[in-house]
């Protein structure tokens, strides 16, 4: 019988392993530097809220004992968001840790974590009580409010990732391709 840290693998094999997962979905994803600690992703608003057609540039930092313990998410484009603080856009830690399981991996922050939190904001836990108040008093105000908010700040110019980052991609992705002559040393 083997042990339950041989069965579950290192916490760095199993980063190196959900980022990956990550990079190679649907999200855009850029590193900050050599690290495999910080990245930022790309995500769209999910559908049918006030936050669709929204698109934000998501910090994510993993603690050094993820995935026992969450990642720090943050926007770095405005949005206005009960559970997010609008300066700084952190979102409520509180929030990620009352969900947050060993058993996720970060592809469910970017397809349910955080579609969830913008289709369900939670205005008793707030980070932004302006938010949660004008959602509680007045829901069509706020959901105007965050319409005006994610057309202002929110449009895929707020979120390019620098030049440089998509070139050095592409330089990457070639020298990764195999040449025909790589191919030809592999019978089918």
């Amino acid at each position: 019988m083997s042990s339950p840290g041989k069965f579950i693998g290192s916490p760095t094999k199993r980063r190196e392993m959900d980022l990956m997962k990550l990079m190679m979905s649907d999200y855009k994803v850029m590193m900050e530097g050599d690290s495999t600690s910080e990245f930022f992703v790309k995500f769209h608003g999910p559908k049918d809220t006030p936050y669709e057609g929204g698109v934000w540039k998501v910090r994510c930092i993993l603690p050094e004992n993820y995935p026992y313990k969450s990642p720090s998410i943050g926007f770095c484009n405005t949005i206005y968001h009960p559970n997010v603080d609008e300066i700084s856009g952190s979102v409520c830690l509180d929030v990620i840790n009352q969900t947050w399981s060993p058993m996720f991996d970060l592809i469910n922050i970017f397809e349910v974590f955080l579609p969830q939190l913008l289709t369900y904001p939670n205005p008793s836990d707030p980070m932004n009580g302006d938010a949660a108040s004008l959602m509680i008093k007045e829901p069509e105000k706020f959901k105007r409010k965050v319409n005006d908010y994610t057309q202002r700040f929110a449009k895929e110019a707020d979120v390019q990732f620098s030049k440089m980052d998509e070139d050095d991609e592409d330089d990457d992705l070639s020298n990764a391709s195999a040449s025909s002559g790589d191919l030809a040393d592999f019978e089918l």
